[in-house]
């Protein structure tokens, strides 16, 4: 027998699918929009013609990109930067995240730097400042600056602090009582239980890499020291052509090419959409879970 109650939660149901299909296509649009571009003709995308399937279809750009050097150089800086900066930054989120997760009786100066960590989080010294200490570090032309210019994100410490806090306290106990220290209870029980949540962190240290692209227009002097996002800002940048030289207009009308740009920002996303459905089964709950308390 259908009642009014099993009609209303099939209707609502039925919204909420229709509402998650369409916020799915709204996601999918930019992707396919800049794909349908990239393959398509010159002229039309200058034309404007392009928009849900791609005109005068020609694999052209991808031909261009196979024989552009400082892209590739520029695509392995990125994954470098990736790969030690999220190695880095993981660490020294865990070894922050579990001594911030007891209370003050635990590990007294907790507040303090809980407070120093959201002054930092809300507050920063400007560009200037920063410029000048990654200067006198010997930061400049360095990838190292790039990994390690970005500082702690103290958001992903919070969130693991969180997600530490809400593990059951009779486990280290019952560890304590065996002889396990704080580094063999971290890395024998913290670590294997906090996987969703390191998980979630790892997804937003990994896109925070892999797209910040000002840094590099900061601390580079030399293009061919760009990471891949800041490679692609500088050839997607408009410029004035009655300012350069008949040459340098050639050169920047073959990078402002529509179509290769496009196919150029489709391969950058390439990477973080091959990696995200592996880790998004992770991803709410390392929220949820991270976000419970304060």
């Amino acid at each position: 027998m259908i009642t009014e109650r099993s009609v209303a939660s099939r209707l609502f149901n039925g919204l909420n699918i229709i509402l998650l299909v369409v916020i799915m296509l709204l996601c999918l649009a930019p992707v396919w929009y800049t794909l349908s571009i990239s393959l398509s003709d010159k002229a039309a995308a200058a034309a404007g013609q392009v928009f849900l399937w791609p005109k005068g279809i020609t694999l052209g750009s991808y031909a261009t990109i196979m024989e552009d050097s400082q892209f590739f150089q520029s695509f392995w800086i990125s994954v470098q930067r990736v790969v030690y900066g999220a190695g880095i930054a993981f660490f020294i989120i865990l070894l922050m995240a579990y001594p911030l997760s007891k209370n003050a009786k635990e590990f007294k100066p907790r507040n303090v730097i809980m407070w120093l960590l959201v002054f930092a989080m809300l507050f920063n010294g400007g560009l200037v400042p920063w410029y000048l200490t990654m200067q006198s570090l010997g930061m400049i032309n360095n990838i190292w600056g790039l990994v390690l210019g970005g500082g702690l994100p103290v958001f992903n410490v919070i969130l693991v602090m969180n997600y530490l806090r809400n593990m059951p306290k009779e486990m280290e106990e019952s560890a304590m009582i065996d002889g396990a220290g704080p580094w063999r209870i971290l890395f024998s029980i913290c670590l294997p239980l906090s996987v969703p949540v390191l998980a979630t962190i790892l997804v937003f240290t990994i896109v925070y890499h892999w797209n910040e692209f000002f840094q590099a227009l900061v601390l580079m002097n030399k293009s061919d020291l760009y990471p891949l996002q800041s490679y692609i800002k500088q050839v997607a940048v408009v410029i004035d052509p009655t300012t350069m030289d008949a040459e340098t207009v050639k050169q920047m009308s073959v990078l402002s090419n529509q179509t290769l740009n496009a196919a150029k920002i489709f391969i950058s996303m390439l990477p973080l959409l091959v990696i995200y459905p592996f880790l998004q089964k992770y991803f709410v709950k390392g929220i949820t879970l991270g976000s419970v308390k304060g």
